[in-house]
């Protein structure tokens, strides 16, 4: 799991939706999200969500392309839709799971809202429960100007009450709306969706609790007793409520548990979860984990040595391995298992960008031109993804085409939603770049799109008067 600046350190603090390759943790704040949540980029674990995830997209009838999915360093269980078609999920929710069915099961679901439009339809849910408030309040005034003094103070004061009831029958019928889409989804990919009964199961006891103590995901999917008998009786009734999980799905979503828990919790933790007799890959693959965050970089390669002895084909292993040495400081002996990674899966973006910062450590000519070739490869697929964009200016500095340089920092900026620095560095950039050259009509580009309003260039440069006057003490 990679860290997005690429030297990979966990909590490493970067801009949204940017990317690194094994697994990636940055706070980021995505345009659409309703709140800031720090996001993973792992190729591994977004291949299998990707496998759980197209075909229930295919049965809804969407577009895999139109439909993002994300990733949330979490360990709360949580998953949530936004506008634009954006599925997020806490790591949580994928460690929590006792198979893959159960993920399947919350994916679906997340579809159900989207296929559902429920996102756009939300607003006529508050409307709708402000005009109950409204009304209320009205009935109250009503009443107290009519002599029911007591009376009408107390309408008036029941009027939020009744609009949050309102409000809770709206949401509850979505969410009953998105159970039963859920459930259609999997019947029509020939899945059993027992794993929506049996999730919501285990957490029938927040059905209870107070609104403060629930998971986020209860507080904006409630549960109640009715809607999960209801889950129930569709999936039992179904042709399709015995398929299993397969073998190989199985050991896919151990594998990938144990490298967030390797990633997300204490060593101790992880070696008490996976002790030294358990010989499974996954308990390896934890421990080699645990083991290069302590710093014990032998150890973690000796566990990893295994590993890959046992899958040599399995670009994951090489991933690890090329993280691990890259994060340890021996940036050329990072390349060759960066580069056997992208060899055995080679339309992987993560992959190639992992490598191109491995090449670009080196300094040397041919390999920065190898990066810049596996970094337009990868942003040709992410154009969002903003490490890259970094990895390219970098390169292009090393090769002494600052203006090339200047142009993908101000890509950097616009793919991590700063429209001002964008257009700082795509202007300087199209003031050094041959006119008419497709770089200067891309800077050009930029520069139209991220123009910043008057009152944004004001506040950018009373903010970097602020930044500049030294603190007097």
């Amino acid at each position: 799991m990679t860290s997005i600046s690429r030297l990979k350190r966990w909590a490493i603090r970067a801009s949204a939706f940017a990317g690194g390759a094994a697994m990636v943790l940055a706070a980021a704040t995505p345009a659409n999200a309703r709140q800031s949540v720090s996001l993973i980029r792992d190729t591994e674990i977004e291949a299998v969500m990707r496998e759980y995830t197209d075909p229930l997209l295919d049965a809804a009838g969407l577009n895999r392309d139109s439909v993002g999915f994300y990733l949330v360093g979490n360990n709360e269980f949580n998953a949530f839709v936004t506008r634009g078609q954006n599925i997020f999920m806490h790591t949580g929710t994928i460690v929590i799971a006792d198979n893959p069915g159960e993920i399947k099961a919350v994916i679906a679901h997340e579809i159900g809202h989207i296929e559902g439009a429920h996102l756009v339809r939300f607003s006529d849910g508050t409307r709708g429960a402000m005009v109950t408030m409204i009304a209320t309040l009205g009935l109250g005034i009503v009443a107290t100007m009519a002599g029911a003094g007591a009376g009408g103070a107390a309408i008036i004061a029941s009027a939020p009450q009744f609009a949050t009831l309102d409000m809770l029958r709206y949401t509850r019928t979505q969410e009953a709306a998105a159970d039963q889409a859920a459930i259609t989804f999997l019947e029509r990919t020939g899945q059993s969706a027992r794993g929506l009964v049996s999730t919501f199961e285990r957490f029938r006891y927040q059905e209870v609790m107070s609104e403060a103590r629930r998971f986020e995901y209860f507080r904006s999917h409630p549960l109640s007793s009715q809607r999960i008998d209801a889950m129930r009786r569709r999936v039992e009734a179904s042709p399709y409520r015995d398929v299993p999980d397969s073998p190989e799905e199985i050991a896919e979503l151990r594998r990938i548990q144990a490298k967030i828990i390797g990633f997300t919790v204490s060593p101790a933790q992880v070696f008490q979860r996976y002790p030294e007799s358990d010989t499974s890959v996954e308990a390896q693959y934890a421990r080699a984990v645990a083991y290069f965050r302590q710093g014990r970089l032998d150890q973690a390669r000796q566990r990893l040595s295994s590993l890959i002895e046992l899958e040599p084909e399995n670009p994951f292993f090489h991933e690890l391995e090329g993280q691990m040495l890259y994060e340890s400081g021996r940036i050329s002996d990072s390349i060759d298992p960066h580069r056997r990674s992208v060899e055995l899966m080679p339309d992987a973006p993560l992959l190639r960008v992992n490598l191109a910062a491995s090449l670009i450590g080196t300094n040397e000519p041919e390999a920065l031109d190898e990066a810049v070739s596996h970094l337009r490869f990868a942003l040709a697929r992410e154009q969002q993804n903003s490490w890259a964009w970094f990895q390219l200016a970098l390169a292009h500095e090393a090769r002494g085409e600052t203006a090339l340089a200047q142009l993908a920092t101000a890509e950097r900026f616009f793919a991590g939603g700063n429209n001002m620095q964008a257009f700082v560095f795509a202007n300087r950039a199209r003031d050094e770049l041959e006119q008419g050259t497709p770089a200067w009509v891309r800077a050009s580009e930029l520069i139209a799109v991220a123009e910043p309003t008057p009152q944004e260039i004001r506040e950018w440069n009373r903010a970097e008067r602020e930044r500049r006057t030294p603190l007097v003490h």
